[in-house]
């Protein structure tokens, strides 16, 4: 199969029919085999209904009903799970991506052998301070922190090899990050593609202002797993060393300052900078601790760990 087509969605009954045609329509003209894999996030309208009734004229449609809304990290996750085709396309459901995009995007895969081609909404049509402005700085913060240089880490209209969405995990929220995960499971070869966006025709959109909020929180985890995770000890040990020596210097000098100066009457424990001594030791301590704890659960995953290796010679 040359294309699996990834759809997350939640209540957008009134563009599925419109995409779907728009997507076979596509397919057809370019000759690719493909199939259409919808994940409904527990949508509250007909959603479901549409899909049940586009699968019965479309044997290449399949589709995944969740409970309830779990997220759409957990949808692309299902999706990315099922995926057969060589190349998988994830695009979003509400008409704003243009199924056009997806020949170059598969040539890009296929023939400049790119790992990932993350879409780039060079000219939007949302709202400038409900959408547009926050995503400028959120793309620039996320450009920053993970070293990649895309306009738009969070556009729905990614290519993806097969072997790049079989390999990494997406949960929680950490969709916004696809590109900077696999850069971290050793894909780099990642490239950028403008693409086209268009307004949204039906319903509203599922996104709200706290979404930023939260992509900013899981932007500073992604950094720091992608930093620290497999050596936690050099962040937590360090700290721990450095606070652990600020204390035990203090408490040092208030030793040498009563026993051999004299400089002060009262008892070493009546005096503030003792519990500041001891506050920082224990403190110094304990992240300490935490980095040795943290080297021991990676210890014991390590055994159970899968590598990706690019290639071998001579191997059964």
């Amino acid at each position: 199969m040359n294309i699996s087509i990834v759809i997350p969605l939640l209540n957008e009954a009134e563009s599925l029919t419109e995409l779907h045609d728009w997507i076979v329509s596509v397919m057809q003209s370019n000759s690719f085999s493909y199939e259409i894999i919808f994940i409904d996030d527990g949508s509250t309208d007909d959603s479901w209904q549409t899909i049940l009734s586009l699968s019965k004229k479309d044997s290449n449609i399949k589709g995944i009903r969740f409970l309830k809304n779990f997220g759409k990290s957990q949808a692309l996750h299902a999706g990315f799970d099922k995926a057969e085709g060589d190349v998988v396309i994830t695009m979003d459901a509400d008409l704003q991506d243009n199924p056009e995009e997806i020949p170059e995007l598969y040539n890009m895969i296929t023939e400049e052998n790119f790992d990932l081609v993350s879409g780039w909404k060079k000219k939007r049509y949302d709202s400038v301070i409900a959408k547009n402005l926050p995503s400028k700085l959120f793309n620039w913060a996320a450009r920053r922190t993970s070293g990649l240089k895309l306009h738009d880490i969070n556009c729905g209209l990614k290519a993806y090899k097969k072997v790049v969405i079989k390999t990494i995990d997406v949960n929680g929220e950490m969709h916004r990050y696809i590109p900077v995960l696999a850069k971290n499971a050793g894909f780099t070869s990642i490239g950028e593609k403008v693409v086209k966006h268009q307004a949204r025709k039906y319903g509203t959109t599922k996104f709200g202002m706290n979404r930023f909020v939260n992509g900013f929180l899981d932007l500073i985890t992604i950094w720091f797993i992608s930093k620290f995770g497999k050596r936690p000890m050099h962040l937590f040990g360090a700290l721990g060393v450095i606070m652990f020596l600020i204390g035990f210097t203090f408490a040092f000098y208030m030793g040498v300052d009563k026993l051999f100066l004299h400089r002060s009457g009262r008892l070493i424990t009546e005096r503030p900078t003792f519990y500041i001594a001891l506050a920082t030791m224990i403190i110094g301590t304990q992240f300490f601790i935490a980095g040795f704890l943290g080297e021991l659960i990676l210890g014991s995953k390590r055994d159970n760990k899968r590598y990706l290796v690019k290639e071998h010679l001579n191997l059964d």
